[in-house]
């Protein structure tokens, strides 16, 4: 019984984000009503004050949702990546950038940013960070498994250089959501042409020829 009622509420609380996140798009997040997120994802106004305190709550843990898919579609990539560097990155960092807008729009992506750095402390908030921290984790593993293959440098540190990768796709996605006109193909070639300095230096002798 205890899996079946976790099992009722995970599916409650997918259909109010998934609730959520069309109205948001539709109508905006200010106007957006919470009665109405309610009754599209067919649960009383109580039962979404169960789960979040505001809008705002709800808006991050899209974010959450958003970022714990995109970790799991990264795995693959990660246990079998090309053996260029350069390939093996974007090959990771496109899946990153594919799903991002899948659930939220620029504006909704401006507005859960906004709101993590302004209530930095709430649990969503802090889920949110840690995800980031993960995706940072999954791109340090990428430049590690490649080390192991012998296309990346022995030596290198590959959690320094797999977070400079990661603040570098983390910013660019940023000026990404802030320009309405920026095209993912954009973004993606962007970030490969910013990388491609640093994969060629840190890739071993036989990979550069």
């Amino acid at each position: 019984m205890t899996g079946l009622r976790a099992r009722q509420k995970a599916d409650k609380n997918r259909r109010m984000l998934e609730a959520a996140t069309r109205l948001f798009r539709e109508v905006g997040y200010d106007a957006a009503r919470i009665e109405d997120i309610a009754e599209r994802a067919e649960v009383s106004v109580g039962t979404f004050y169960n789960y979040y305190e505001n809008k705002g709550d709800m808006l991050v843990a899209t974010v959450a949702m958003e970022v714990e898919e995109v970790l799991e579609a990264g795995e693959p990539i990660v246990a079998n990546p090309p053996a260029d560097a350069l390939e093996a990155l974007s090959a990771l960092i496109n899946q990153y950038y594919d799903h991002s807008l899948v659930y939220l729009s620029k504006d909704m992506w401006r507005t859960a940013m906004a709101i993590s750095i302004q209530q930095p402390d709430t649990p969503f908030s802090r889920r949110y960070t840690e995800l980031d921290r993960a995706l940072c984790r999954q791109v340090s593993t990428l430049i590690q498994r490649l080390q192991q293959r012998g296309a990346v440098m022995m030596g290198i540190d590959t959690a320094a250089v797999g977070a400079m990768f990661f603040n570098n796709l983390n910013m660019m996605f940023t000026e990404f959501v802030r320009d309405e006109a920026m095209s993912l193909e954009r973004l993606k070639d962007d970030v490969a042409r910013q990388n491609r300095p640093l994969a060629t230096l840190i890739s071993a002798p036989q990979q550069q020829a």
